[in-house]
């Protein structure tokens, strides 16, 4: 067995005939079980929160989305349509058109948007599983909408006597005057509302869903213009594969991006957040583990005797640094490995129990994954490594001849 390593792991197992000595080892290592436990919880309860915040917007985000590359809308074309459905690894697309709106109901008013899906829609997005109260059968002049938007204009559903107003700017170039006096700027459209969605606050206030053809008439287009496509794929489908085929037949006129791509403010973020709490916490340890360079001080200075024994029966001084140098990695590993194993407990127990709640119906989202285990298991091994080289360098020829 090497010698250090054996010597390292006497003196792990062995108590110190000074008190001080072994309530300071048993501090040091108690502060790396709880470190490393806590950044574990923290970054598991990010992961959580990540996915929690993600849930909501993957509701209403496709897979894959084209969007115009200029402009607000681009035209597909039938026999385009009939190529899109002939793609390998592509389950369903849908096609939208979408503008901003002014809402209007008996005298309350708010700004939101007007969007027109056809009926594929719900195929492509877990649209379905949002849904507050009514249905989501939108038919001609039925709409859904966000129950932000049901909150500010007090819109009764299934009212058909006095419908929900949607008014947009009418297409063209040219000032209001010159298209006569009584002329109206904008288009209305009458909607009543058969269904309210609810995801959060934002989206709740944003949209008003209607069938693609009504959007195509208020906003003066014709049957093949779109401001965007919808795309589900298959869960086997390789992402890159399909977007090539989907630029094949659609050309450089869309952009095509992914779910990431669609929410990049929010992905970064959060992922911001994450990386601003992990740095904070490692703060936070390597604080802690200069006990450990302490602790290991100590542990020189109570075992001089036997290093002066040791050093006599022909150890080296590297030898003897190594010594100490592997006691205090093994110190950080072993509180390191014992932190993340309470800590994966907790984390354990909040995902089958919901012990720690955010409302009386919902817990606290946590994630156990196998990387942030990793990132803290490596962050102690790495603290410790760089503390116990430190304090095994303490040893010298004059401290052992002293």
């Amino acid at each position: 067995m090497n010698f250090p390593f054996y010597i390292a792991k006497r003196y792990l197992r062995s108590r110190s005939s000074q008190n001080a000595v072994n309530i300071i080892n048993f501090i040091t290592f108690l502060v790396i079980v709880i470190g490393s436990a806590a950044l574990f919880v923290v970054l598991s309860a990010f992961a959580g929160l990540k996915t929690f915040s993600l849930s909501f917007t993957n509701t209403f985000d496709p897979d894959l989305k084209a969007l115009p590359v200029t402009g607000k809308h681009f035209s597909i074309l039938p026999d385009e349509a009939r190529k899109l459905d002939q793609i390998e690894g592509l389950a369903h697309f849908s096609k939208e058109l979408e503008e901003r709106a002014y809402l209007n109901f008996r005298g309350k008013s708010t700004i939101g948007y007007i969007k027109g899906v056809d009926g594929n829609y719900r195929s492509v997005t877990g649209v379905d599983s949002t849904l507050y109260f009514g249905n989501w059968g939108v038919i001609e002049q039925n709409a859904v909408i966000g129950i932000g938007i049901y909150n500010l204009l007090g819109v009764p559903p299934d009212n058909y006597q006095s419908p929900m107003s949607v008014l947009v700017p009418k297409p063209g170039k040219g000032s209001i005057s010159q298209q006569g006096l009584n002329a109206k700027p904008y288009n209305q459209l009458p909607l009543v509302v058969s269904g309210v969605y609810a995801v959060e606050e934002n989206l709740d206030k944003k949209y008003v869903f209607t069938t693609l053809n009504l959007v195509q008439q208020l906003l003066e287009k014709d049957s093949t213009q779109i401001s965007g496509i919808n795309f589900k794929l298959l869960p086997e489908a390789s992402l890159d594969d399909v977007k090539n085929d989907i630029r094949t037949v659609l050309g450089d006129k869309v952009l095509l991006l992914n779910r990431q791509q669609l929410n990049g403010t929010l992905y970064r973020m959060l992922n911001t957040e994450n990386l601003a709490t992990y740095l904070i916490f490692t703060l936070v340890l390597i604080i802690a583990l200069f006990n450990v360079v302490g602790a290991i001080i100590m542990m020189i200075l109570d075992k001089q005797q036997n290093s002066k024994t040791l050093f006599s029966l022909g150890a080296t001084i590297k030898e003897l640094r190594s010594v100490y140098f592997i006691q205090g990695l093994l110190v950080t590993t072993l509180g390191g490995c014992i932190g993340v194993l309470i800590g994966s407990l907790l984390i354990g127990s909040q995902i089958a129990l919901g012990w720690l709640k955010i409302t009386p119906s919902l817990a606290y989202p946590v994630e156990f994954n196998f990387s942030n285990l990793i990132v803290v298991l490596a962050t102690i091994v790495v603290l410790g490594f760089i503390s116990s080289k430190i304090a095994s360098s303490r040893i010298s020829r004059k401290l052992i001849e002293a």
